[in-house]
């Protein structure tokens, strides 16, 4: 086993939190090993490494918690090709990494428009998830590859994904509602305009849903 694999593996042990490991576990975030690592120390233990494309992938395969987010936060972006993140988007175990690995990679590619492109119009659930939080991580960040998104497809499959049965993919697409129309008044209008039947719905959901995007555009 590579020295530095090792030392990442006696690292993350010797921060080891039993409690958040077993509160994870009760909320039925479930992984092979999980040692409770908060995400801050974990990126305090990132910091001590240098970069590297094959340690990251290496750290991918593992199916431990700390070292799949450690993968996201040690590959560095510019070795980073589309082909990877079609078969990582893939192997994707759990949300919190699927969020991690928007946030700590996905987001600094300079493709990253593309694929969100790609993903929100993606049958496979699970990738369509994954497209919709990276498009929020990009508004949230306010990237300038946003400006290469056709905004008209990904709001309307988000508006309709706003009626799905997963609770997943209903969050994802909010939360890109709420984010893309943060970015301007008119975004914010238009989005208010695609659910203004949500408003007096007779699902209670639907009316939750245009309440939170309300406040978020006309506080």
């Amino acid at each position: 086993m590579c020295p530095t694999i090792q030392q990442l593996r006696c690292e993350v042990h010797a921060s080891m939190n039993g409690v958040i490991s077993e509160s994870m576990q009760a909320k039925g975030l479930n992984y092979r090993l999980n040692y409770g690592v908060d995400i801050p120390k974990l990126r305090l233990i990132a910091r001590k490494y240098k970069a590297d494309k094959q340690l990251a992938e290496t750290l991918w395969a593992e199916e431990v918690r700390e070292l799949k987010i450690l993968a996201t936060m040690l590959y560095p972006s510019v070795d980073f090709a589309k082909e990877t993140a079609e078969r990582w988007v893939r192997e994707i175990p759990t949300q919190e990494i699927r969020e991690q690995v928007c946030r700590n990679l996905f987001q600094t590619l300079p493709f990253a428009d593309a694929l969100v492109q790609e993903w929100v119009v993606s049958e496979d659930i699970e990738i369509r998830i994954t497209g919709y939080w990276l498009f929020a991580r990009l508004c949230i960040i306010r990237s300038s590859t946003i400006e290469n998104i056709n905004p008209k497809t990904s709001i309307e499959n988000a508006v309709n994904d706003l009626h799905t049965t997963s609770m997943l993919l209903r969050q994802a697409a909010l939360n890109v509602l709420r984010y893309f129309g943060r970015l301007s008044k008119k975004n914010g209008r238009d989005i208010l305009q695609k659910i203004a039947g949500f408003e007096k719905s007779e699902n209670a959901q639907e009316r939750e849903m245009f309440d939170i995007l309300r406040f978020e555009f006309n506080p």
